[in-house]
């Protein structure tokens, strides 16, 4: 009975095999259609770059790119590893202050973060939530709910007193 069905097994693979042969042979010889146009064609303009805005009066979701391309440019900066640097940026754009949080840049031995994290409170409802460093190598944006006690960050944050 096993020697049965391995059997049928092998001969089941051996003809799918060969249809999925069959199959990328017959793709390979379809004739493909010619390029419309010439080699020294214009190419199509571009798409003009979305320009983003500060919005009071909009929701944490309409804010997100304007908190990620402020973000950004600092994560492209040489204060990279800076969360004050985030964190004046931000304000500098229109987000307020007293509803920011960040963590430290430093580790609890002196070093340089793995993870800086930074956030402002939008709203009774939503956090605007980054985060950057070595352990992401790239920064990660995302609105998120608001935790207890209107607090958008898990854990030890440093003050916000400058």
């Amino acid at each position: 009975m096993l020697r049965r069905s391995v059997s049928s097994v092998s001969r089941a693979a051996a003809g799918l095999t060969a249809a999925v042969g069959v199959v990328l042979l017959l793709a390979a010889c379809t004739p493909q259609p010619e390029p419309t146009g010439s080699a020294s064609s214009t190419p199509a303009p571009s798409a003009s770059p979305v320009e983003v805005a500060f919005l009071p009066d909009g929701t944490a979701a309409e804010n997100l790119p304007i908190f990620e391309a402020t973000a950004q440019a600092v994560w492209e900066s040489e204060q990279r590893g800076e969360g004050r640097a985030y964190i004046d940026a931000l304000i500098g754009v229109g987000f307020d202050r007293d509803a920011m949080q960040v963590t430290n840049d430093l580790s609890t031995v002196g070093h340089a973060a793995e993870s800086l994290q930074f956030s402002v409170r939008w709203g009774e409802n939503d956090c605007l939530i980054g985060q950057v460093g070595p352990s992401t190598g790239q920064l990660v944006v995302q609105v998120m709910p608001q935790l207890a006690e209107g607090r958008c960050l898990i854990g030890t944050t440093r003050p916000i007193d400058w």
